[in-house]
């Protein structure tokens, strides 16, 4: 090995390509490659997402329709079924509140609860929620437990 015969180790240099805006003489000067004018030849271009060219874009051509209540309040549904498989599992037996809501992960710690009436209950248990549909309310007292609200 010697200085006429030194290069880079194989892999270890990827850049292949000609270099552009270094003069005429390297054959890609002048415009760099880029055309000539309009915004792809500037340097800073990056297309906006949604832009069509200047022509107006889809997403304020389509009128804007409907109405978000800022006052709603989000509730979890939760049926009296699946406080029944909870019974029928073992996990629960007499009473359903939030915390045991939040144990078997059918809701988080951040929610609001309603116990909704699809389904049958068969089990009396005491159930603890913030809301109660009147059919599921009706269907709890009706196997001998207790709706209690938050």
């Amino acid at each position: 090995m010697n200085l006429s015969n030194l290069q880079p180790a194989n892999g270890s240099v990827h850049n292949q390509n000609k270099r552009v805006g270094r003069g005429e003489g390297s054959g890609k000067g002048g415009t760099a490659a880029r055309g000539h004018k309009g915004a792809k030849s500037r340097s800073g271009y990056s297309k906006k997402i949604g832009f069509e060219g200047g022509q107006m874009p889809l997403q304020r051509r389509v009128p804007k329709f409907g109405f978000k209540n800022i006052n709603r309040v989000e509730y979890v549904g939760i049926n009296l079924d699946t406080l029944q498989t909870l019974v029928d599992n073992g996990t629960i037996t007499d009473a359903i509140d939030f915390n045991a809501l939040v144990e078997n992960r059918i809701v988080s710690k951040n929610s609001l609860v309603k116990i909704l009436g699809r389904g049958e209950l068969k089990a009396k248990l005491k159930v603890t929620a913030h809301k109660f549909t009147a059919t599921a309310k009706a269907a709890i007292e009706a196997a001998g437990g207790e709706a209690v609200s938050l």
